[in-house]
C-alpha cells in the first residue's frame, strides 16, 4: 500500500524512499567535513588572537619595564611570564591579589588566581584540562632557544643560542632578562609564543605555564614533532598515537636527561606562533628544521626567510 501525496499520482515507492535517503546521506557525509573544517578555521582565528594579545601584552610590558618578562625563576614559585603580563592582559584584579610570599600552587594564590581560568591562554582547537590541583593548563609558552629548557649544550650536535626568555630552576638563581634591542637578529625573525598541547591524561603537566618546567618551549624539534617532550616521569604520560609522545625521567634534569617541550597544536598541519615584532604566524610542520632553530634564536646571525 502506498500514500498519495500530490493529486493524480501515487506516493513514493520503497526504491524511490531508500533513493532519496542515500541521498540525503550522501549530501550529509559532504556537509560535514565542510562543517567541521569551518569550525575549525573559527577556532585558528580565535587562537590566533590570543596570541596576538598576548604578543601585545608583551611589549606594553617592555614599555613600562624596559625588558621583557622572565620566563620562571624557581619551578613552583610562579614568578614567571604569566604572572608578569597579566596587568596588560585585563587581569588587574588577578594580579593584585598576587601573594609574593606564596608559591602558585599554594594559599590564597591557588584559590584566588591560578585556579581561574584565563580564556585568552587557551586555543579553543585544543582539550582544556587541568589535572593539578585544579589548576588550568594552557596553550603558549615562551621560546627558550633551540635546545633545551636550561641550554644544555650541545644537544644532538646543536649549541645552543638564546631566546629572547630565560628560565632559571633555582629560586636562588639569577634570572636574566631581555630587551627587544637584545634581540639583533631581527623581531620579525625570532620567535616569542609558540603554541603548545595541554596534557591529555592525568597528572600530565604540559601545558601548565604557571609551573616553571611548563612554562617555555624550546625549536630544537619542528612542529608537531614525532619526538617526544622530556621532563618528571610523573609529569608526562606518553601517547603518541593522539600527537603527544613524552619521555620520563626518573632522575633530576641535566645534560644527560634535558628539559624539553617541543611545540604542538591541534590545528592540521603546523602551529601559530607571536614573532617579537607582535605579527602571528602559521608554521608549517614540514618546515625546515635549520630555519626553526633559527627562528627561536635572537643573535645568532643566521639568514632566514620566514615561511
Amino acid at each position: 500500500m502506498s500514500v498519495s501525496l500530490l493529486p493524480g499520482r501515487r506516493g513514493f515507492t520503497l526504491v524511490e524512499l531508500l533513493v532519496v535517503i542515500a541521498i540525503i546521506g550522501v549530501l550529509i557525509a559532504l556537509l560535514l567535513p565542510a562543517v567541521q573544517q569551518a569550525r575549525e578555521a573559527a577556532r585558528r582565528i580565535q587562537c590566533s588572537g590570543n596570541l596576538k594579545q598576548l604578543g601585545l601584552a608583551m611589549h606594553n610590558y617592555h614599555d613600562v619595564v624596559n625588558s621583557l618578562p622572565i620566563g620562571y625563576i624557581g619551578d613552583t614559585t610562579g614568578d614567571g611570564w604569566v604572572k608578569g603580563v597579566l596587568p596588560y592582559i585585563e587581569q588587574n584584579a588577578m594580579y593584585d591579589q598576587w601573594t609574593e610570599s606564596q608559591n602558585y600552587n599554594t594559599g590564597t594564590n591557588q584559590s584566588n588566581v591560578c585556579q581561574i581560568r584565563i580564556d585568552l591562554m587557551s586555543c579553543p582547537s585544543d582539550t582544556e584540562t587541568q589535572w593539578y590541583n585544579s589548576i588550568p593548563q594552557y596553550n603558549y609558552a615562551v621560546n627558550l632557544g633551540n635546545t633545551s629548557s636550561l641550554r644544555v649544550t650541545p644537544l644532538n650536535g646543536v649549541t645552543f643560542a638564546s631566546g629572547p626568555f630565560h628560565n632559571e630552576n633555582s629560586a636562588s638563581g639569577t634570572c636574566k632578562t631581555y630587551g627587544l634591542r637584545d634581540v639583533v637578529d631581527g623581531t620579525s625573525n625570532t620567535l616569542m609564543l609558540m603554541e603548545v598541547r595541554q596534557g591529555l591524561e592525568s597528572q600530565d603537566l604540559r601545558g601548565l605555564t604557571w609551573w616553571g618546567p611548563g612554562s617555555g618551549v624550546t625549536a630544537h624539534y619542528a612542529p608537531n614533532t614525532t619526538s617526544p617532550d622530556a621532563l618528571n616521569s610523573g609529569f608526562c604520560k606518553s601517547n603518541p598515537t593522539r600527537g603527544m609522545p613524552c619521555q620520563g625521567y626518573t632522575a633530576i634534569a641535566d645534560a644527560s636527561n634535558p628539559l624539553i617541550f617541543s611545540s604542538r597544536s591541534q590545528h592540521p598541519g603546523g602551529v601559530q606562533v607571536a614573532l617579537c615584532d607582535g605579527s602571528v604566524r602559521f608554521m608549517p610542520e614540514t618546515i625546515d628544521i635549520t630555519v626553526w632553530r633559527g627562528l627561536s634564536t635572537m643573535q645568532n646571525g643566521e639568514v632566514i626567510t620566514v615561511p
